[in-house]
């Protein structure tokens, strides 16, 4: 049997969930052999698009374009409860924001920034650990942060234009705001679909039990090495959402696809 191929971002929260699973300390679905890759997250959602792998962290937005080929899963996802992506720019700008750097024209924070600013602005994709240096050499007017960056903007000497994580809850009533799935493909049938969602709900709970076990394979995937960004990092992103998305993450991912469709 072929082996399951299973592709995620190295942000900290991806490493946080997948790292039992990783390392071998918690079991793979239906004991299958495993393969893991690691990719940004607009080279994951072009992936998830294509057909690359079996098991694909995905943005939400791109998570909901995937239906035909894919069903998103219950447990594994980033749902932002009190931050989101941050619209920076240099501190001494004072222009009109024009050209706009993205993570990626498939994130969902490129559709919430759409939404937010009426789509009044053309959006550059850049990788996103590459945002920062294009804010501040000039090459963009600004720049949308995501990942451990996001948190530590003024570090970076980066002043903060649009919280999108507070304009979504705003606009929303205070849903949590729906980042990333964790997408499989659907010939892989409902059956190994429960087993990978259970194979991730258990990796993030040995994580939570024994975190000295985890945290220093998530330090060497991290763009932001310093101990106090990693957990701030895995604390706004891996919550109860990430165990079971539940009735509201489902709500949230509804109101995603609304806003997609109006933008």
């Amino acid at each position: 049997m072929t082996p399951l191929r299973i592709a995620i971002s190295p942000c900290p929260n991806d490493s946080f969930i997948f790292g039992a699973w990783v390392l071998g300390l918690t079991s793979s679905p239906q004991d299958r052999d495993c393969r893991f890759f690691w990719h940004d997250v607009q080279e994951l959602n072009h992936g998830a698009l294509t057909g690359e792998w079996d098991v694909i962290k995905v943005s939400a937005a791109t998570a909901l374009r995937l239906e035909g080929s894919c069903t998103i899963l219950p447990s594994g996802g980033a749902f932002g409860l009190e931050h989101g992506p941050k619209l920076v720019t240099r501190t001494d700008f004072d222009g009109e924001l024009r050209r706009i750097a993205v993570p990626g024209l498939d994130t969902t924070a490129a559709c919430v920034l759409h939404a937010a600013l009426e789509g009044n602005f053309t959006p550059v994709p850049i990788i996103f650990h590459a945002i920062v240096d294009a804010v501040r050499d000039g090459e963009v007017d600004a720049g949308l942060l995501i990942h451990e960056t996001a948190l530590i903007h003024e570090r970076y000497d980066l002043a903060l234009r649009l919280d999108l994580g507070q304009w979504w809850r705003e606009r929303t009533g205070a849903l949590p705001l729906p980042l990333g799935c964790i997408v499989a493909r659907n010939e892989l049938g409902p059956a190994m679909h429960l087993a990978v969602a259970s194979s991730i709900r258990a990796s993030i709970l040995h994580a939570r039990a024994r975190r000295e076990s985890i945290m220093p394979f998530v330090a060497t995937l991290a763009r932001e090495l310093d101990a106090a960004t990693l957990e701030q990092h895995i604390a706004a992103y891996v919550n109860a959402f990430s165990l079971d998305m539940g009735p509201d993450g489902q709500t949230a991912l509804n109101t995603l696809q609304t806003l997609r469709d109006l933008s």
